[in-house]
């Protein structure tokens, strides 16, 4: 970013802004309603601008910390993220998403071919290794921790795992998510005349195996619509934290079973997967309250950020929220729900111009379904899998160990004596 004199009347945008103060674009925001800071509306009305004076003026109130040191680059060929809008392989990802189930989509971003119609389905070894392994657990026990049992379960049940060849890979990964959602419990104990999911020869798709394991409720087509839309639009989105976790995994040639266990581990942040979680929460607080004003008010006197809202990736509407969304609004028991989301949009936007997310839209999905909070985590950690084995299969490809990055150490200069007892 090039540097200007405070009196020239420069605007920046919320991105260049958070860099300058060395904070995220939600905390630009935070200073905007507390009156610490003055934005104006973009051009166009797409985001907001500040003055180059003024942000310098309280880069020095507030002390601004040392530049974040660069990120590294990947290459890939899978996601591409411009414009507000993301791609796989080149296609418009929410366009694949509308038109294709999320088996089709995975297998795009895995081959780069459409294979319509394919289903998914999990050898019976796989499936009973990962339901005995899960079965063992606390009930206590969440569904993330019941889906890094099971991955295990089914890489100890694969004596090919070990085979990183790229058939060997896919064949796998075919296996292991419906293997996954067999091995979490159903709800009520019926699987509402749907196969039962994950079982060698089930014929239904992957969101008709998953539906039971999240709710109770009898599935309808629109629901099954929107859950299926949404396993697509989440398969992957560049190099979030999980994925990133993923690759290292991958760089380090552990096998695809170790490579999901990476990127589960990462995905229980409550900043990443947990976050529909959290966003759950806080719509079944303002449907049970009447309005979004007073949630939003207890979040924010608390010192909290208000969930679901805002992406370090977008300036507008994150496009997945957009889209289910749409289809949300198909779904008559979605309605209270939907309307409790655009309350809290419309409530912080009063001040803090964010928009919603997809952990967001995940959460009118979980509360309209009578699913739990924890059920957009489900969601998401299902549908991430087959993104982090296509990233894992690009990864196999380059040097090995490549992604080594050099510690910057600033602990005490050698030598130093020996410590005393």
């Amino acid at each position: 970013m090039t540097e200007r004199s405070e009196a020239d009347g420069r605007r920046l945008t919320t991105r260049e802004t958070a860099e300058r103060l060395g904070v995220k674009p939600e905390t630009v925001y935070a200073y905007v309603s507390r009156g610490q800071l003055s934005s104006s509306r973009a051009p166009g009305g797409r985001g907001s601008t500040f003055d180059a004076a003024e942000v310098d003026a309280l880069a020095r109130r507030t002390g601004r910390r040392e530049p974040a040191p660069a990120e590294p680059a990947v290459r890939t060929g899978i996601t591409l993220i411009a414009d507000d809008r993301y791609y796989f392989r080149g296609v418009d990802a929410t366009a694949l998403a509308a038109r294709h189930a999320y088996e089709e989509v995975a297998e795009w971003l895995w081959t780069g071919e459409l294979r319509p119609g394919i289903r998914f389905t999990a050898p019976e070894q796989a499936v009973a290794a990962a339901r005995r392994a899960v079965g063992a657990l606390p009930v206590h026990c969440g569904s993330t921790d019941r889906l890094r049992v099971a991955v295990v379960a089914a890489a100890a049940a694969d004596p090919l795992r070990f085979d990183l060849s790229r058939e060997t890979v896919l064949g796998g990964a075919r296996s292991l998510i419906p293997a996954l959602v067999a091995a979490l419990p159903t709800v009520g104990g019926s699987e509402h005349g749907t196969a039962d999911a994950g079982e060698p020869g089930a014929s239904c798709g992957l969101a008709a195996q998953l539906w039971p394991k999240l709710t109770a409720r009898q599935p309808d087509g629109p629901s099954l619509a929107l859950l299926d839309t949404a396993l697509a639009l989440l398969i992957d989105h560049d190099l979030a934290a999980s994925t990133l976790a993923a690759r290292v995994a991958a760089s380090a040639r552990a096998h695809p079973y170790a490579v999901v266990s990476a990127g589960l581990g990462v995905l229980e942040g409550p900043l990443h997967g947990a976050a529909s979680g959290l966003a759950h929460r806080m719509l079944a607080e303002v449907l049970e309250r009447g309005g979004a004003a007073p949630v939003v008010a207890d979040h924010l006197r608390a010192g909290r950020r208000v969930p679901g809202l805002g992406h370090r990736l977008y300036t507008g509407e994150d496009p997945r929220a957009r889209t289910l969304f749409g289809l949300l609004e198909r779904v008559p028991q979605a309605g209270p729900a939907l309307a409790a989301a655009r309350d809290v949009v419309a409530t912080t936007a009063r001040d803090v111009p964010l928009h919603a997310n997809v952990d967001l839209a995940l959460a009118v999905l979980s509360v309209a379904s009578g699913m739990p909070a924890e059920a957009g985590e489900t969601v998401f950690a299902i549908s991430r899998t087959a993104g982090w084995i296509a990233h894992a299969l690009e990864e196999y490809g380059e040097r090995p160990l490549r992604m080594r990055p050099s510690g910057h150490y600033t602990g005490p200069r050698p030598p130093q004596p020996l410590p005393s007892p």
